[in-house]
């Protein structure tokens, strides 16, 4: 298994054990990665994204989308077969499960199936105190103290 060895940055900054983790994670997830359902994220602008997972046979009822701080959730539960009996079945309709990591002031503004096709619109909303600001600069003279 590979790791990447974040100490030397955490020598010189604070808070960023998140990062370490994401790594983690995602470098498990990827080795066996469910390749069910297929998706597709997508950046629309400069701050706007949207996944497209392909989801034929599943219904709104059948499909939850949960965000938690900072992880999107994506759970579909297979539709009730029981009452129909097939010769062929080709059209994948097993349960899944499908976790994205959001980055910070990422919101999940909307999600619609359309098609078989669940999407999920993103934004990011960055708060007014962590916009960039202009400091003005005093230019009156400041009296020193003297030394006793």
């Amino acid at each position: 298994m590979r790791t990447i060895d974040f100490s030397p940055l955490f020598r010189h900054s604070v808070g960023f054990d998140r990062l370490q983790r994401l790594a983690d994670s995602a470098l498990q997830s990827d080795s066996g990665a469910p390749a069910y359902p297929p998706y597709n994220i997508e950046q629309v602008d400069e701050d706007g994204y949207n996944i497209s997972m392909a989801v034929a046979g599943f219904s709104e009822a059948d499909i939850d989308v949960i965000v938690t701080e900072n992880t999107l959730v994506v759970t579909g539960r297979q539709p009730d077969a029981d009452s129909v009996k097939y010769l062929h079945r080709g059209i994948a309709g097993r349960a899944f499960e499908r976790r994205f990591e959001l980055a910070d002031h990422i919101k999940v503004s909307d999600a619609s199936l359309v098609n078989g096709l669940l999407r999920i619109d993103l934004v990011r909303e960055i708060p007014e105190e962590k916009k960039p600001r202009s400091i003005a600069i005093n230019t009156k003279a400041i009296p020193h103290k003297k030394a006793a």
